[in-house]
């Protein structure tokens, strides 16, 4: 074999690409017990009806259903859409991948197709746009984290392929209204994809409002009435089932026929599918649980309001804190104290809510610090 100084090199793409950081595990504190609230988890765990299915599994020698057609029936049963509507995928991000892949791109004249989002939102978005050989456009949110839609819709050009819209946002909380969705659907043409990425949806259900204001959209009312909307939805967060990647979107036969050719096949597993199903039909344990941790999220972000802190508003299970140059101080106060949180560089903190325990010696990580900062 000759030898020569020649190595295999990834595509130039990956140059620029950012890492994607996941929540790191708290450090083990003399003493304390230890709670991770930088992933966004449901502390809770599945209902005990998922506990028994994989407790009873027994068919890993078998390929899963492609189609995943029990779980796209039982969806369909609980949310009033058409079966053929519902793709499935390895979470709501393997469901956006599938989008990404058949809807935006390079071509064959070297251009690409441009994305747009809000920014800062989930930081998997410049990852999968940039691995689908597009370009991102990111719009700055507003000052309270909320997406600027208007500024988004100013920034659609003829290369505009697809748009995110991270309702609740991820990592900032705040959602999008009905009304403002579909003041913003009118701006854009009928030829680019719209995504409602609804990954925390069941966190807005369980959040009560005051008389007369406008609560969160649900993708599922508007994108009947707009053949380029797709919803995603997931499994991970409030039903718990995050580490066996179950997610899917909601579309119309204009767009589900492109998306199944482009999907992954067997991406659920026949075990996260039984998962799933049993979550839908145990979905009244499922809101309990969320239920309380909306209840601690209020709890949450009421205490750090009247110690002073700023808090955007919150639809999801976690909070957000614009810490700005205070961010690693926060992150290291909580890692003292066994507490593992979500720090963006110098732009703030985010929160996950965790076990009543958890939240409560955050509250006290934050009192503390403050008062260390005062003197």
């Amino acid at each position: 074999m000759t030898e020569n100084n020649m190595r295999p090199a990834p595509r130039p793409v990956f140059s620029s690409l950012p890492k994607y950081a996941a929540g790191k595990p708290p450090a083990e504190v003399e003493g304390l017990e230890r709670f991770k609230l930088s992933s966004n988890e449901n502390p809770w765990g599945a209902v005990p009806a998922v506990r028994e299915v994989l407790a009873d599994f027994d068919q890993t020698h078998r390929y899963p259903d492609p189609l995943s057609t029990c779980l796209r029936q039982a969806l369909a049963d609980e949310l009033a859409v058409d079966a053929d509507d519902i793709v499935t995928g390895a979470g709501s991000l393997g469901a956006l991948q599938q989008i990404l892949t058949t809807f935006a791109g390079s071509n064959e004249d070297g251009s690409q197709d441009e994305v747009i989002y809000a920014w800062r939102s989930f930081e998997a978005y410049p990852i999968v746009v940039g691995l689908a050989g597009a370009r991102s456009v990111q719009v700055p949110n507003t000052a309270e984290g909320a997406h600027d839609l208007d500024a988004m819709a100013a920034a659609i050009t003829e290369k505009t392929r697809i748009i995110l819209v991270c309702t609740p946002n991820n990592p900032t909380g705040p959602a999008v209204t009905e009304s403002q969705l579909r003041g913003f659907l009118e701006k854009v043409p009928g030829n680019i994809v719209v995504v409602v990425d609804e990954a925390y949806f069941e966190f807005c259900q369980a959040t009560p409002l005051d008389e007369g204001v406008e609560g969160p959209v649900n993708g599922l009312d508007v994108y009947r009435d707009y053949p380029n909307v797709v919803v995603l939805r997931t499994f991970s967060k409030a039903q718990g089932l995050a580490g066996l990647r179950v997610g899917y979107s909601v579309s119309h036969p204009e767009i589900t026929q492109h998306l199944r050719v482009g999907a992954t096949p067997f991406a659920v597993s026949t075990l996260a599918e039984s998962a799933a199903v049993a979550s839908i039909e145990h979905k009244d344990q499922v809101m309990e649980r969320v239920a309380h941790l909306v209840v601690e999220r209020t709890r949450v972000v009421t205490a750090l309001r009247e110690m002073g802190y700023t808090v955007a508003e919150t639809f999801a299970n976690f909070v957000w804190l614009p810490l700005g140059e205070r961010t690693s101080a926060f992150a290291a106060a909580a890692e003292a104290q066994a507490l593992s949180v979500r720090a963006f560089g110098t732009e703030g903190v985010r929160v996950s809510i965790g076990e009543d325990a958890a939240n409560t010696r955050l509250l006290k990580v934050a009192a503390e610090l403050l008062s260390a900062e005062r003197g």
